[in-house]
């Protein structure tokens, strides 16, 4: 069954993000495939195999952040170097991503992968911290804050789904799981990296081959499967949704079905805004945790 432009474009809209080891270097950002510092990486035991963390920088309440579906710390270098001057900043690798370990149990549920998040911050002793997700990391931020919300500071959503209804998801999955995956999942590919850096097209292209096809219909899966908005409603301190502006115009996202919750849009970029424009992304990042220390 082939996927109709509209149903290839919400699928775009629901997932993603990535990362590389091969160098590629821009003129005004940081690289973006390495690790930020040899010396801030380390590795702890999670609940579903070893996790990569980088974790760097004092003062300030520290910020964590949190990478979406293919990604890897590397998508936050920019981010993190920017904070890292006057504050501790986090980034680590979930279950099945960069350099941390496959999950023996295939689990990828959004509760699995809050439960990554519990095993970094619990090992780093952090009390309070700001949460920043992208994508799949904002569903997971979500689900940890609904488990622990009194040691969440804040929480800053960068291009995270909201709920899918069945008659959308069905047909996707059924092609992703058809001879037609392969086709499916370059068409949506091209759609999420419209307006994109060619330097950030090339990065996650790369990369994201190097999910299999199990782990991609699995997580892509959970992502359907996982419902955002009770626990979203639930966590009553600072939050702010970030989108792009092809992102506003679906019809199943964040800011349409939680109209009640600050966004911001950040036009002419792909949907990975904090590589595509790093200076637009920083300002709202510092506005925003301004506005969290300052309760």
């Amino acid at each position: 069954m082939l996927l109709s432009g509209v149903r290839l474009t919400l699928l775009a809209g629901i997932i993603f993000s990535c990362g590389s080891k091969d160098k590629v270097e821009t003129s005004n950002q940081i690289t973006m495939d390495t690790i930020t510092q040899a010396e801030h990486v380390m590795q702890i035991q999670g609940s579903a195999g070893k996790l990569t963390i980088d974790d760097g920088g004092t003062g300030g309440i520290p910020v964590v952040f949190l990478h979406s579906f293919g990604g890897s710390i590397s998508h936050w270098n920019n981010q993190l170097q920017h904070l890292r001057k006057n504050h501790r900043a986090i980034a680590f690798d979930f279950r099945g991503h960069g350099n941390s370990d496959l999950p023996s149990n295939k689990d990828y549920t959004d509760e699995a992968l809050a439960r990554d998040l519990k095993a970094v911050v619990d090992s780093l002793r952090l009390s309070r911290f700001i949460l920043v997700g992208h994508s799949m990391g904002g569903s997971a931020a979500i689900a940890y804050a609904a488990v622990e919300p009194e040691r969440v500071a804040g929480m800053l959503l960068v291009g995270t789904p909201g709920k899918t209804p069945p008659e959308v998801s069905k047909p996707i999955i059924t092609s992703l799981e058809s001879d037609q995956y392969q086709m499916v999942m370059d068409q949506y590919m091209k759609r999420l990296l419209a307006d994109a850096k060619p330097d950030v097209d090339s990065v996650v292209s790369r990369d994201f081959k190097k999910i299999s096809k199990e782990a991609s219909i699995l997580l892509i899966k959970e992502l359907f499967a996982y419902d955002p908005l009770p626990r979203l409603k639930h966590y009553d301190g600072p939050k702010l949704i970030v989108a792009t502006t092809a992102e506003e115009q679906q019809p199943h996202t964040l800011t349409k079905q939680m109209g009640n919750v600050p966004h911001k849009t950040v036009p002419g970029t792909s949907h990975w805004i904090q590589l595509d424009n790093p200076e637009a992304f920083n300002a709202i990042l510092d506005e925003f945790i301004k506005t969290v220390e300052e309760k």
